[in-house]
């Protein structure tokens, strides 16, 4: 039943989806391989390759032969035997048995952290929670399988670790030492959508100040296949064909996804790119129904609901939604009743909701489903386009699109109402009758935060790697990056590597001018070559503690800093926000002091060599380069200053705010100012008591104390 408006829950803060990481079948290693697949349409099934398992020894044509399957094709991740386990500080022993899914969740992961220019060094240690779905053990049936293999005394302390479920959440807190909640969910297909409602969920109640969220699936065992084959679940032509009339089942896949979940305040105030907004979730169970493994469309109905009702959108401004769409006679019918009954109430005619399914693409992955058609949704609502749902040619017939108000998006377009926020829903089921819907929707548009100029004569690129044969395919990968991408800009390549990425042991500086410098570099580094401007070592494996120094009254000079102003904007926004603090009590704005025009450097020059004057201006270029280095990801150990400096210095360490330490430079550089000329300064190490008797015994420097303290 509807919610009476005081039973509505208060409004959360949207969570901003800022990462993302994936490794899906057809080569997809990355969110823009993902959606170049999306949008162009493409299929991504393939016939069992025979590292799996042998089609000639488990094919049979006959779905009721025993011990084995009358389905040749599957979505199969390319590489998922291979693994760089000394990356992840895991032996060889080890890592051979570890269960491939705890493998691809370690490297998912990674790159979903990378994506979001997320360096994992600086989460360590942070309340950071980990939810993944899992559900299969394939792996360990063929472990336990191969005892002369495995079960070596030097193996076995590893296979349970390896197989469990819970250690693929665990594991990656271990790796990455994150201090928030870790757990894995298995509810079947709809187990890393119940992920991303636990993650959402933690971050909502503040135990989590960020989440990953995801799920993985590997089929390497045939024995689940040959069990759905006598479920009569799969699709003997090995297609999903979502709400078509010749839906006959589905087709078995694989993957990993991983997205990198924030609070929006949180996200705006770093500056994250922001994919998506998560503004409600919900999950339930279908209870008793006509079956366990049987969908009720009841209980999908209520949880579409209650998510929406969590998100405070109305469910007739969904401009898509990302279904199950599992490709089954009985599953379609009923989550398209389900979907239209709650999404159709109040729409306006003639605007029927788009409906599509990314396992017509990349077939069932199952408990890795739920992350998977939620990155597709999260890239749609980014680029906003809906790309194609496949194999749809004729309507099922058990299904009244028109009736429920709805359409399966067959081609790409753009967000069928541009003007309106492009509202997304999610559903994932799983057999075993616990369900899931996430509501998304676009996140506000907002310009990129400031990195390097534009005008910068040269460009630092700074790689690292594991090892140096991971650093020259690093290199050979931002040599493509280049050379596919010719309106890239260099400031903003540069200021992502150096800022926004883990630093690791092996190292390489491009130093370059320009675009053909700097692929030249790139390539010598990709040979093992040497080439100008190019700077390779390897880092100490304990840093040094490094320190910052303030200079003090006497480092002034007129201009001083007009190219950092000229070419950097965060040090042009931090003297823009010094300036309004210091300006009312100044002669002189501060910026015209720094960036004096023709004709007015005499007096500028003067007027800089006030000490009034002198101390604000060299306290604003102190501050304005602490947050340019700060915005390289530059963190001082150590905080020194001499005189003006000291000021610096101690508002970098947090000793006063902005405010009081621009009031302070101001009252200091007035009373020196005020001092006689041809005088000079003392310093006295005693308390006001011990002092006050001899200030009264000096009337004059009684009533300057008077008039400034």
């Amino acid at each position: 039943m509807p919610s009476s408006p005081a039973s509505l829950p208060p409004k959360r803060e949207p969570i901003a989806i800022v990462g993302i990481g994936c490794r899906l079948p057809g080569g997809i290693d990355s969110p823009e391989q993902f959606w170049s697949l999306l949008r162009e349409g493409r299929e991504a099934i393939t016939e069992v390759p025979a590292d799996r398992w042998s089609l000639e020894r488990h094919f049979h044509p006959d779905p009721q032969h025993p011990l084995t399957q009358h389905v040749r094709r599957g979505g199969f991740v390319e590489g998922i035997d291979q693994f760089d386990a000394a990356f992840f500080g895991i032996s060889p022993r080890e890592a051979v048995c570890m269960d491939p899914q705890q493998r691809l969740l370690l490297e998912v992961a990674w790159r979903a952290l990378e994506d979001g220019g997320l360096p994992a060094e600086a989460l360590r240690g942070r309340p950071v929670g980990v939810f993944m779905g899992i559900s299969s053990a394939d792996y360990s049936s063929l472990l336990w399988a191969s005892p002369e293999r495995y079960g070596t005394p030097d193996n076995e302390p590893f296979v349970l670790p390896g197989n469990t479920g819970c250690i693929a959440a665990n594991r990656l807190s271990y790796f990455f030492d994150f201090k928030g909640p870790s757990f894995t969910v298995d509810t079947a297909c709809s187990s890393s959508l119940v992920a991303v409602h636990l993650a959402c969920e933690s971050l909502w109640r503040g135990e989590s100040q960020l989440a990953l969220a995801g799920g993985v699936q590997a089929l390497i065992h045939p024995g689940i296949q040959m069990s759905f084959c006598k479920a009569g679940l799969l699709a003997p032509d090995g297609r999903c064909k979502s709400f078509d009339a010749s839906a006959d089942g589905y087709v078995r896949s694989e993957g990993a996804g991983v997205v990198v979940l924030k609070p929006l305040a949180a996200a705006q105030a770093d500056g994250d790119p922001i994919y998506a907004l998560v503004h409600g979730t919900a999950v339930n169970s279908d209870g008793r129904s006509n079956g366990m493994v049987a969908p009720n469309a009841k209980a999908q109905m209520v949880c579409v609901r209650e998510a929406f009702r969590a998100a405070g959108i109305d469910p007739a401004a969904t401009q898509y939604v990302e279904a199950h769409g599992t490709g089954t006679r009985q599953g379609d019918p009923l989550e398209l009743r389900a979907l239209g009954t709650v999404l159709g109430e109040g729409r306006e005619e003639g605007r029927p909701c788009r409906v599509g399914s990314v396992k017509t693409n990349l077939g069932h992955s199952e408990t890795a489903a739920g992350i998977t058609g939620l990155i597709k949704a999260a890239l749609a609502v980014h680029h906003r386009q809906l790309p194609p749902s496949l194999h749809f040619q004729t309507p099922n017939p058990a299904i009244d699109f028109e009736g429920l108000k709805l359409r399966v998006q067959t081609q790409l377009e753009p967000f069928p109402q541009p003007e309106q926020p492009a509202v997304v829903g999610v559903s994932s089921f799983g057999f075993g009758g616990t369900n899931a819907h996430v509501v998304l929707a676009d996140a506000p548009r907002q310009p990129p935060p400031p990195r390097y100029g534009a005008q910068l004569p040269l460009h630092p690129l700074c790689l690292s790697a594991r090892t140096p044969e991971a650093l020259a395919e690093l290199a050979r990968a931002y040599q493509a990056t280049l050379e596919a991408s010719p309106s890239l800009s260099l400031a903003d390549l540069t200021a992502s590597a150096n800022c926004q990425r883990s630093q690791l042991r092996q190292r390489a500086v491009c130093v370059a001018a320009d675009r053909g410098q700097l692929l030249e570099q790139l390539q010598a580094l990709a040979k093992g070559a040497t080439a100008s401007g190019l700077v390779q070592g390897q880092a100490r494996r304990r840093r040094g503690k490094q320190a910052w120094l303030f200079t003090g009254q006497g480092s002034q000079g007129l201009g001083m800093a007009q190219g950092l102003l000229e070419h950097q904007p965060v040090f042009r926004q931090a003297l823009e926000r010094v300036a309004e603090l210091l300006d009312p009590q100044l002669p002189l704005p501060l910026l015209s002091l720094l960036q004096p025009q023709a004709g007015q450097e005499e007096e500028l020059a003067t007027a800089l060599n006030q000490t009034a004057i002198t101390q604000p201006a060299l306290f604003a270029v102190g501050y304005g380069l602490a947050q340019l280095w700060r915005s390289w990801g530059v963190q001082p150990d150590l905080l020194l200053g001499h005189s003006v400096g000291e000021v610096v210095a101690a508002h970098c360490a947090g000793v006063f705010d902005l405010e009081d330490a621009c009031r302070l430079i101001l009252a200091r550089g007035r009373l020196m100012q005020e001092l006689p000329a041809g005088g000079g300064l003392l310093a006295v190490l005693a308390g006001e008591a011990q002092l006050r008797p001899w200030l009264q015994a000096l009337p004059r420097l009684s009533e300057i104390g008077r008039a400034h303290v």
